[in-house]
């Protein structure tokens, strides 16, 4: 089995009016006010799933600043969902400041089947990881419910690019360390936190984390693989492709020639990712 943990896709009202929801929101406005910046509907992922042979993909929500946009995109992921049950899997979003809100929302994803919580994105969407007032309740809820959360981060050094922000390994790193009970992906390798685990202290404190591969080509040279596996373990590595933003034969075939077991192969391309979500 062949999972993608990190996908996006969008409604057709979004794709019919980007230019309004640019100005809406400075998340969507960073990723997508380029028009030639791609907005994959549900369907156009199902056909590359099926072109590359991936089994399942999970559908990422954006850190969306208004809740109601929160709200409105989660609709259509539950849709998709509703229609690929058995090929796609949802993550829902929120904004954390709507407080009650936010929580509501949760609990109307978490009976709707949604699986997760992300991309949460604390620098476009305004609150502070380590803000216990903040983020008790989220992390609450998602324990509550069983869910797992997602968080964008990315790497405090190198070429900056849109999208790339501040959320950097320290940052996640002050939240991993106090909330540990609900399991935390990490996209686009953690921006770097996963060289850390040569700290026995991060090491422990990291025990309930998980890195994806999102963007890696744009991002590291293809060692990466390799010297995370080495240094964090096979079983925190989940493949994400970012898709559209990478096709993602390329992950799949570079993880394939990598000289591992087929047993690590599996694990990084499809199991680690079964094991997190419940999968048989």
């Amino acid at each position: 089995m062949i999972i993608d943990f990190h996908t996006h896709i969008f409604s057709p009202v979004i794709r019919e009016n980007r230019s309004r929801y640019t100005k809406m929101d400075p998340c969507f406005s960073t990723l997508y006010s380029n028009p030639k910046a791609t907005l994959s509907n549900a369907e156009e992922l199902i056909d590359s799933m099926d072109q590359y042979g991936i089994d399942m993909s999970v559908i990422l929500n954006l850190g969306w600043s208004d809740h109601t946009l929160c709200v409105e995109t989660n609709n259509y992921i539950i849709e998709s969902v509703s229609r690929y049950p058995d090929r796609l899997i949802g993550f829902c979003a929120v904004q954390p400041l709507a407080g009650k809100a936010a929580i509501e929302e949760i609990q109307r994803c978490a009976r709707e089947g949604m699986k997760g919580i992300g991309e949460l994105r604390s620098d476009m969407q305004g609150f502070e990881f380590d803000d216990d007032k903040i983020m008790s309740p989220i992390v609450e809820a998602a324990q509550q419910y069983n869910l797992m959360l997602l968080t964008h981060s990315s790497e405090p050094v190198g070429h900056t690019y849109n999208g790339k922000g501040t959320i950097s390994p320290e940052v996640m790193y002050r939240f991993l360390e106090k909330f540990r009970s609900v399991p935390t992906i990490c996209a686009h390798w953690g921006g770097g936190l996963p060289f850390y685990f040569l700290m026995p202290e991060v090491s422990k404190s990291l025990n309930n984390t998980y890195f994806d591969t999102a963007a890696s080509f744009f991002l590291y040279n293809n060692d990466i693989f390799s010297i995370v596996a080495q240094i964090a373990g096979i079983d925190k590595i989940l493949f994400g492709s970012d898709y559209p933003l990478i096709e993602q034969h390329r992950y799949i075939n570079l993880v394939r020639s990598l000289d591992w077991t087929e047993e690590n192969k599996q694990a990084v391309l499809g199991g680690n990712a079964a094991k997190l979500l419940g999968i048989q």
